[in-house]
């Protein structure tokens, strides 16, 4: 969320940012409501006032002047009564407005629809080139009995999935690689949980904009579809310490989505599915420009290195306007190559958001006596069993087998996955 008066006071610039990341937006809505929570607001104020001076009055008045008094006190008290339900029904209505605001994209953040405008920044890796037809990692998966997709629908419906014998020993070798790389970066390891309260999915901005593709409790709770919410609340209306600053997490939760906006998509396999595991970076910092920044390249190195280290092909984009969220200032997507689709498809999203969800979840630092909204990032760390589609398409070999990354070896006790004959 931004500061009021950020926005009365950068209209434009709100409304060229919203125009960008094509976000439909009502600024004059806002500042009409805006105008009149100050006049009601400042009204209230001024007859508190008055009622503590008469209060204090009042009581070395005589008898007859205190009886007058206290009938136009009151009065002030019925209009105090009016004003404050004028005020609440009010408050109501700027506070669904000013949650609809979407923060301002940074300059370099190209002009675009969808994702299919976004920029390539770099590529890492030779493509390979394979002497046969690449296979589908489902096709390999169901082949090296690596999971049961029929069976995974029977059971959990639709894009419902069973990992099975090499394809579980692979996650649990993937999940250990990630944790050993992050053993040596100064990130505090969190298991934080899924199910979680509707005010942390406010204040990441994951509420109201993408209601539709979460997962709802009879108790009004939601399931998370990233770690990054729940880690983000950890401090919700908190005050931190300047020389504390910058906490770094790594955070690991199961994650559901309903991907409700992805009718006939990746049907098949494990790219796109309702139920997952995530382990997710997630930092605070200083109330800067220039350090968010920094820290925005350092969290996308992080994931650039394990992609480095299993040998996967991949490329960096910085997200077009149109492929951006309420919140995200700049966003960069980590893609690695898919052999059987012969283009790159998501294993990363980087994304700094300013103060713009640490000012929704109250999260600030005291600097030097002042206090200050910290400013937030977060990327993806590892997601599974998603990241099982790009090994084992770039891995497969021409009788069907996979060969199993150096990195993972050791973990995996093997150095290739066969068909059963």
């Amino acid at each position: 969320m931004l500061d009021i008066k950020f926005i009365r006071e950068h209209k434009d610039i709100i409304a060229a940012g919203a125009k960008k990341k094509h976000i439909d937006v009502n600024l004059d809505a806002l500042i009409a409501t805006d105008d009149k929570r100050r006049v009601l607001q400042q009204s209230l104020d001024e007859k508190r006032a008055a009622q503590n001076a008469a209060s204090d009055k009042i009581a070395s008045a005589d008898a007859a002047e205190r009886g007058k008094m206290i009938a136009d006190m009151q009065k002030i008290k019925e209009d105090m009564k009016q004003e404050e339900e004028q005020l609440k029904e009010v408050m109501e209505t700027w506070r669904s407005l000013m949650v609809r605001v979407p923060n301002v994209p940074d300059m370099s953040v190209p002009e675009g629809d969808s994702d299919a405008d976004n920029q390539e920044v770099r590529t890492w890796g030779d493509i390979p080139k394979f002497k046969f037809e690449p296979k589908s990692h489902s096709e390999l998966m169901v082949m090296n009995d690596m999971a049961d997709f029929d069976r995974g629908t029977k059971v959990a419906g639709f894009r419902g999935y069973f990992l099975k014998n090499d394809g579980v020993r692979l996650v649990w070798a993937l999940e250990r690689f990630v944790i050993d790389h992050f053993s040596h970066k100064d990130f505090a390891p969190m298991i934080v949980p899924s199910m979680v309260r509707r005010e942390p999915f406010m204040g990441t901005g994951y509420l109201p904009q993408s209601e539709e593709d979460l997962y709802k409790t009879q108790d009004g709770d939601y399931l998370a579809g990233t770690a990054e919410v729940a880690t983000m609340g950890y401090y919700m209306d908190e005050v931190v310490e300047a020389k504390d600053l910058p906490i770094k997490f790594f955070a690991f939760s199961p994650c559901f989505r309903r991907e409700a906006g992805s009718h006939g998509k990746d049907t098949k396999g494990v790219f796109r599915i309702h139920e997952f595991q995530k382990f997710e970076q997630v930092v605070l910092c200083e109330a800067s420009h220039e350090t968010s920044v920094k820290f925005h390249e350092e969290i996308t190195a992080n994931s650039e290195e394990l992609l480095q280290k299993l040998k996967l092909p991949y490329h960096v984009v910085v997200n077009c306007g149109g492929d951006l969220g309420l919140g995200q200032v700049k966003k960069y997507d980590i893609e690695a190559w898919m052999p059987s689709e012969k283009r790159y498809r998501e294993t990363h999203s980087s994304s700094y958001f300013h103060d713009f969800q640490t000012r929704r979840l109250n999260i600030r630092y005291r600097d030097n006596g002042t206090l200050k909204f910290v400013h937030s990032l977060n990327n993806t760390a590892l997601a599974t069993p998603r990241i099982l589609c790009q090994i084992v398409e770039n891995y497969q070999q021409a009788d069907g087998s996979i060969l199993i990354p150096e990195a993972l070896r050791l973990h995996m006790g093997k150095d290739a996955i066969k068909p059963e004959h």
